[in-house]
Order: C-alpha cells, then sequence, then structure tokens
C-alpha cells in the first residue's frame, strides 16, 4: 500500500520483514511485512485470535519469529527490551501481595536503575510524575488489591510510564475500563511527548474498536496476517474490514 509521504519521512521504530509467528505447530500470524513509525502512535486492529497479542509479544522479545525478521529500534527486540515499556491488559493482584501503588509504580524504574540500587532523587521525580499524570497520587499508600480494576490498570499504566522508555505497548488500554480511568488512559495513549525531555514516544496499541484506531496515526490491520497497514483512512475500508472479520467487518466488536 503506498505510503504518504509525511510516513516516509518518519523513521521506523519496529520494522518487521515477512515474519512469521507461531505457539508450537499453531501460526498465530502468517508471513507478514510491517512497520511502526517512531514518535507516533499506532493502532493495531483485528478479531480475537487476529495475531495481535503474539506481534506485542514479538515486539517485546517474548516470542521469536519463527521465520523473517523483525527490528526494534535497530535491535533485536531482546536487546531493545529495557527500552520498551509493556502494559498487559489485566493483571491480578493477590491479596496477600502487600504491594503498595508506589511501591509498584517504582517498579518501573528497575529496567534501567537494577533491582538492588536504592532510588534516586530522579527515580522519585519519575515516580511522582507518573502517579500524577495517571491521577492516582492520592492513592500512593493503597495496596493494589485494595482498588477497582480501572484504577489497577491506571497504576500498571504509570509503572509503564515511570520506566525510561523509547516504546510504550498497551494491550486493549480502554477494555472494560470505567469512564475516568478510560479517559485517563486515553490521554496518555494520544499525548507521545515526555514532558521533562520533550522527547516523542511511540505508542503501540491493540484495540477491536473502529473509532479508536480512526483516531491513531498509523494502523496496523490484522487476520491471521497482516491485512492492510497506513492512515486510518487507506486502512479501515470495507473491503479490508470484511477480509479481517469477515462478515461483522463494517461492525467488529468492541470490548
Amino acid at each position: 500500500m503506498p505510503e504518504t509521504s509525511q510516513e516516509v519521512d518518519t523513521p521506523h521504530a519496529v520494522e518487521a520483514t515477512d515474519i512469521t509467528l507461531a505457539h508450537g505447530t499453531f501460526v498465530a500470524l502468517a508471513k507478514s511485512s510491517c512497520h511502526i513509525p517512531a514518535g507516533r502512535v499506532t493502532a493495531v486492529i483485528g478479531p480475537n485470535g487476529s495475531g495481535k497479542s503474539t506481534f506485542l509479544n514479538s515486539v517485546t522479545g517474548l516470542i521469536v519469529p519463527v521465520g523473517g525478521t523483525l527490528a526494534v529500534l535497530g535491535q533485536r527486540p531482546v536487546d531493545a527490551r529495557p527500552r520498551v515499556s509493556y502494559v498487559l491488559q489485566n493483571v491480578e493482584a493477590p491479596v496477600d501481595l502487600p504491594l503498595t501503588v508506589r511501591e509498584t509504580v517504582a517498579m518501573g524504574r528497575y529496567a534501567s536503575l537494577g533491582w538492588f540500587r536504592r532510588l534516586r532523587s530522579t527515580d522519585r521525580d519519575a515516580i511522582d510524575a507518573a502517579l500524577e499524570r495517571m491521577r492516582i497520587a492520592d492513592l500512593a499508600h493503597r495496596h493494589l488489591h485494595e482498588l477497582s480494576g480501572g484504577q489497577r490498570h491506571r497504576v500498571l499504566v504509570a509503572q509503564g510510564l515511570a520506566q525510561e522508555h523509547d516504546i510504550l505497548i498497551l494491550d486493549e488500554p480502554l477494555a472494560g475500563l470505567d469512564v475516568v480511568s478510560a479517559e485517563v488512559i486515553d490521554g496518555i495513549v494520544h499525548d507521545t511527548g515526555d514532558s521533562r525531555t520533550g522527547d516523542r514516544r511511540t505508542v503501540i496499541h491493540t484495540t477491536h474498536d473502529l473509532s479508536e484506531a480512526a483516531a491513531a496515526d498509523h494502523v496496523i490491520l490484522m487476520g491471521g496476517r497482516v491485512v492492510a497497514e497506513g492512515p486510518p483512512d487507506e486502512v479501515l475500508l470495507e473491503e479490508h474490514l470484511v477480509e479481517a472479520f469477515g462478515t461483522r467487518g463494517l461492525h467488529p466488536p468492541v470490548d
């Protein structure tokens, strides 16, 4: 598919060439090529089982392609992992795990700090900033199991923000959230700027929702392979959606 001049001028944070992703003998993503522009918001859309989460796992180095090549920030995914924050959709908080909100967010600093070093003032500033951005500073001393699902998800996003990263990956970040949490996290998705450095970060998120995908800068549509990629108005077309979603193409489910 032809790209816009804006995308041609934008370096790629992720470059996948003829990759095949599999779980054992099951092929989750057939031979596909795509890219993710740096400093932009990319939405990965498709039905359940289309390969979205598997693709995210490959970008973070958790799954190695069985074919093709995949580069993240110009490196092997496993080597780029410290520069990538990955926020999963659902993480349960065990009742007997005595972690506070602040302690959980502080764990985002370990990628650059190391597990056994003391927090520096810069670390504490990053933690405070993440708590404020996610509107959970008042919950800092609460335990995770005391929070609602939406609040807990904001904590996990804050943990990702606290990490020094170039790429922020969010797996269906708005699915099933309360209005306040959805509003806060949606603001993070579409604010790629780092207020401390002025740098632009790359945001990748998965979704089933056409309106969420339409608000992104770049879209990758999956249906067991990459069906189409590019600007939303070139990807979210009837023929592409029908190919990815089948007869439900014009009305994919919203989680």
